[in-house]
């Protein structure tokens, strides 16, 4: 079956972790893509060699060197027929590229330019900087999940197929922004209206969502619907409450509880973590 960007071309100067996500992503829905890599690498390919080599499996890898006139001329070449770009870089070092408004070149180029802050895109910041500000750390723990990075990533797939339809209509490309902080933002809008985080409805406050010890581990269930809850409920002898299902549970191992949970139809599973393993 032809996938869907069967045809479309991509070209990427992102690095490091949202615009490889998005990229490879794009090129799952059957983009060409060609990730430009500058002569020192993508940072993420030595932070995690194994996850870069999945990202870039269906990629074409070039390094250049774009400050070189040479070298600049084939990125060109690239540009010429592309129908996206994607960067992560500042605007004022895409300003000095001459790739702010690449569609005054190449009129069929839509740029999708992935930045930290959406009001000032010139503040440096990570993944971590914009989760700070959006209440979904738990200090002094680290994230396990780069949400920012991985929310921007699908905000850039979702802003690049939006740049591919308005191009349909008229006919040229445009520029576009991504911010990273703004995905973030969204994200902590979990916390901020008070479905998540401490004693909040997801967060704890009601039995039937929540992390349990057993005997080898802990599981999670998550029997939010009436009639998983009830059904959580007549499996297990609980009466609703927390300590009702800990005491369900305590003398259960995890494969125990997983077997009674797929025989009733209900969501609960073992909980791995990255001591555990995926």
């Amino acid at each position: 079956m032809t996938r869907p960007l069967a045809g479309v071309e991509v070209v990427s100067l992102a690095v490091n972790l949202p615009g490889p996500l998005a990229a490879a992503r794009l090129a799952e829905l059957g983009a060409t893509v060609t990730k430009v890599e500058p002569p020192t690498g993508d940072p993420l390919a030595a932070a995690t060699p194994d996850w870069y080599g999945l990202l870039v499996r269906e990629q074409t890898v070039l390094t250049l060197d774009i400050k070189q006139d040479t070298d600049r001329a084939k990125l060109d070449e690239l540009l010429a027929t592309a129908d996206l770009l994607i960067t992560s870089m500042r605007p004022s070092a895409l300003a000095k590229l001459g790739l702010a408004q690449p569609q005054e070149r190449f009129p069929q180029l839509s740029l999708i330019e992935i930045v930290g802050h959406a009001e000032d895109p010139e503040v440096p910041g990570h993944d971590l900087n914009y989760q700070a500000v959006h209440a979904t750390l738990t200090p002094p723990q680290m994230p396990t999940v780069p949400i920012a990075d991985m929310l921007g990533a699908e905000r850039t797939v979702s802003t690049a197929l939006a740049a591919l339809v308005k191009r349909s209509k008229s006919g040229v490309g445009q520029p576009y922004r991504v911010a990273l902080e703004e995905a973030a933002a969204k994200a902590g809008d979990a916390v901020k209206y008070r479905l998540m985080g401490p004693d909040a409805i997801l967060g704890g406050a009601f039995p039937g969502y929540g992390i349990y010890e057993c005997l080898d581990g802990y599981v999670a269930l998550g029997a939010v619907e009436p009639h998983f809850f009830m059904g959580a409920l007549a499996e297990f002898g609980a009466d609703g409450t927390h300590e009702a299902f800990r005491k369900a549970f305590a003398d259960k191992t995890i494969a125990e509880l997983e077997a009674i949970a797929a025989a009733n139809d209900l969501p609960l599973n073992g909980v791995r973590t990255p001591a555990t393993g995926n």
